[in-house]
């Protein structure tokens, strides 16, 4: 049985979970379905389209599902999905997919901080922590782990690497790798987030193959081709190292200095 305040709105065609609790001045939109033993604080609105896990606490004057903020859109069904165990804090936005997409992700066990923004077709993973009034525009990948601290800009399309600790007020516009620091203005490579690696109990073994790697990679002179395979030639192989190969290769908007 759920608590749900008189004085919240509750559209009939929606589904809610078991042991929820829904604060007063709620918007719960039809099309919307949430799990079991969410938290609602006062003043949440959920829109269409908006699918939650279980076991999240919502802060009051967040908006989850909104159409996406991109005149592309053209009312097509898209949905805002997300997972377990996240901390939304006070006037969070998460807007729903569009088309090129279908759907905006958050993952589980992710603290996303007051006034940060969430764009269309965002696809945030597992375990990040994001801090206040940070913005990710449309497409953005942030994998798991992550670290970005308040007031950072991210561009549409870039993509942040797990583990990575990016500092205050940052802006990019082009991808950060993985298990790094970055910071600046302009925005550059700042050595690994060497606390967060230990954090996460890798191995000072591993910890220096992955800074070899870095080190090969920021060399000057070469090109990204090249760095690539030198990385393969001389550092011994992991998963690690071959996510930072994956994601380095692969990157469109290419990598930070």
């Amino acid at each position: 049985m759920s608590n749900i305040s008189p004085l919240a709105f509750v559209h009939d065609e929606a589904v809610i979970g078991k042991n929820c609790e829904i604060g007063p001045f709620c918007y719960i939109d039809k099309d919307v379905v949430i799990g079991d033993n969410n938290r609602l604080m006062n003043s949440v609105t959920l829109f269409s389209g908006t699918r939650m896990g279980s076991g999240n606490v919502v802060f009051p004057g967040a908006v989850i599902g909104a159409i996406p903020q991109d005149l592309k859109f053209r009312g097509e069904e898209t949905w805002a999905v997300i997972g377990d165990n996240n901390t939304i804090r006070e006037n969070v936005t998460i807007n729903r997919g569009t088309a090129a997409q279908g759907r905006t992700v958050v993952g589980s066990n992710n603290l996303l901080m007051e006034g940060m923004h969430v764009a269309h077709d965002v696809n945030i993973g597992n375990g990040c922590i994001i801090g206040n009034t940070t913005k990710l525009a449309g497409e953005v990948v942030v994998d798991d782990y992550a670290i970005i601290s308040a007031c950072v800009l991210v561009h549409q399309f870039c993509r942040i690497g797990g583990y990575v600790m990016v500092g205050g007020g940052t802006r990019t516009s082009q991808d950060i790798p993985p298990f790094t620091m970055a910071a600046r203005e302009p925005v550059a490579y700042c050595g690994l987030n060497m606390v967060g690696l230990r954090r996460r109990g890798m191995s000072p073994e591993l910890i220096e193959n992955i800074h070899n790697a870095y080190r090969i990679l920021y060399q000057r002179g070469k090109l990204r081709e090249e760095c690539l395979a030198q990385i393969r030639e001389e550092v011994p192989m992991s998963k690690e190292i071959e996510y930072i190969l994956d994601f380095v290769g692969s990157s469109k908007r290419g990598i930070i200095k």
